[in-house]
């Protein structure tokens, strides 16, 4: 295993230090833009999974070296090479996406090398969670922000009408009384939105085993987010309205996103508990019909 360990090490680290400033660029990406801030948690998070189920992951190792795994590292080391390539005039965030998702292939190649395709198999999601490493690309992310902000005008508009707020929408701006607001793209909750889906994907890998019970924790989380998003802008807008104006520039304004996430949570936790609940009672054998009476005596009269 030292040897196994020494040599997806070095599958690890020469790509990386291939591309040095480019991974010096994505951490920087991670600790100043809100859109990627869990960049940097990401690896730490599969280095963690991957020590916590280290005996069942390299119970069975081998070297292996198939068509599928020379195919990963192909197309991650071309991956490189392009975006490398002064000759390609690839976009500086298109360049990072493509950087990123070319190492996490060598990696994830290289590991099938040194510890073969059953280790693999285990590790399969913590292996696959590395992909979140990677920068959505520009046009990407501005169709998740814009979907997000759609959907959170309209749960606000829908918010207005129960509580009776008057107001008149022009896309992602709402005219109210003496106030207007518009849902701007700091607004969409793209990155609460991303922390909930990182911790579906982590709570359902952890408490769930079925596929499509974790893939309906993971949806769960699409309208939970925007009833979320369109709760805290509706709240802030209704007291900005009948209680001070200052609530639209003030404390809650800006942090308010932490407690709505929390309650967010409160309201997840509930869910994945009924697809656990679920789950086990699927998994109970079914409980023996009665014995009816005289059965046993039957029974005894027929045996030689």
């Amino acid at each position: 295993m030292r040897r196994r360990n020494l040599y997806f090490i070095l599958f690890v680290a020469v790509p990386a230090a291939s591309c040095g400033p480019l991974l010096g660029s994505w951490a920087e990406l991670s600790l100043h833009n809100n859109s990627y801030s869990h960049l940097l948690l990401i690896p730490l998070i599969t280095g963690a999974l991957v020590y916590l189920e280290r005996r069942r992951i390299f119970s069975e190792v081998r070297y292996s070296l198939g068509a599928g795994t020379v195919a990963l590292l192909a197309a991650g080391a071309a991956g490189l090479l392009v975006s490398s390539e002064s000759a390609f005039s690839l976009d500086p965030a298109d360049r990072l996406t493509l950087t990123m998702l070319s190492l996490v292939l060598i990696w994830i190649a290289g590991f099938i090398v040194c510890y073969g395709f059953c280790a693999f198999r285990t590790a399969i999601f913590p292996l696959l969670f590395l992909l979140l490493m990677v920068p959505f690309p520009p046009f990407l992310l501005n169709k998740i922000i814009f979907a997000l902000r759609k959907g959170s005008a309209e749960c606000t508009a829908a918010i207005f009408r129960l509580t009776g707020m008057p107001y008149f929408m022009n896309g992602f701006e709402f005219s109210l009384p003496g106030l207007n607001i518009e849902i701007a793209r700091e607004c969409s909750g793209i990155r609460s939105s991303l922390a909930l889906f990182i911790v579906s994907l982590l709570a359902g890998h952890v408490f769930l085993r079925s596929a499509w019970r974790k893939a309906s924790l993971v949806l769960f989380i699409i309208p939970l987010v925007v009833v979320k998003n369109a709760l805290r802008i509706a709240t802030i807008s209704l007291l900005s309205v009948y209680v001070d104006r200052s609530f639209i520039h003030g404390d809650l304004h800006r942090y308010s996103g932490i407690p709505f996430s929390i309650v967010s949570l409160a309201l997840l936790i509930p869910f994945l508990w009924w697809l656990q609940r679920s789950e086990n009672r699927e998994a109970q054998p079914p409980a023996a019909p009665p014995a009816l009476p005289g059965t046993a005596l039957a029974v005894t009269q027929v045996e030689p």
